[in-house]
């Protein structure tokens, strides 16, 4: 008899705390309905029937914008050397630029040029990479792609020997340039102008 009422005492228990809690989500539920909170409203475009607006178009893919941009130079070239340490690009110094690839495509990337003349106000240059291309010389040539050792200089952060490509001159607009990277040792310019004219004949 004893554990008959300690059975009903136990289910009234259970009973007045499951009717407790569900007042306490009700009474919470009210709550977060009230008219005057300041739950942010639904977009017009979220009733039914509404029309969703349209997304903002996606920018087009390809080179940053820019005013100028690199292109091939296929005129007369007076290499010259004079750089300056005037803050302003000058021929004889590697400077870093947006460069196209040769595909055409409006795709490039960012590269050190070294400036080798002028053609009016514009630079011409030849850009430079860090990429080993003794190993594929013959293919390369093949492509009609040349390339000169120049060494290593401060426009590379590693310290990496640099080549030059002697067979694709760059015409850049000064406003175009970034950064100077450093001046080229006269030696070496001297070395890349030999071959560019053996090149260009």
């Amino acid at each position: 008899m004893a554990g008959s009422n300690w059975r009903r005492a136990l289910e009234r228990l259970v009973g007045v705390v499951v009717q407790e809690g569900a007042r306490s989500l009700r009474r919470s539920d009210r709550t977060r309905r009230r008219p005057d909170d300041h739950s942010p409203a639904r977009p017009e475009w979220a009733t039914p029937g509404a029309e969703r607006p349209a997304r903002a178009p996606l920018p087009p893919a390809g080179p940053p914008r820019r005013v100028h941009l690199a292109t091939d130079y296929t005129g007369p070239l007076e290499l010259d050397y004079a750089p300056r340490a005037d803050g302003r690009p000058d021929p004889g110094e590697v400077v870093w630029t947006w460069v196209p690839f040769d595909e055409g495509d409006g795709r490039g990337k960012d590269r050190p040029v070294l400036v080798v003349g002028r053609d009016g106000d514009a630079l011409l240059g030849l850009m430079l990479t860090s990429k080993d291309h003794d190993r594929d010389a013959a293919d390369e040539a093949r492509h009609g792609r040349h390339w000169v050792d120049v060494g290593s200089g401060a426009w590379d952060r590693q310290g990496r020997p640099s080549e030059a490509r002697i067979d694709r001159v760059l015409r850049i607009d000064p406003s175009d340039v970034r950064r100077e990277g450093a001046a080229l040792g006269r030696a070496q310019f001297d070395q890349v102008a030999v071959e560019v004219r053996r090149l260009r004949g």
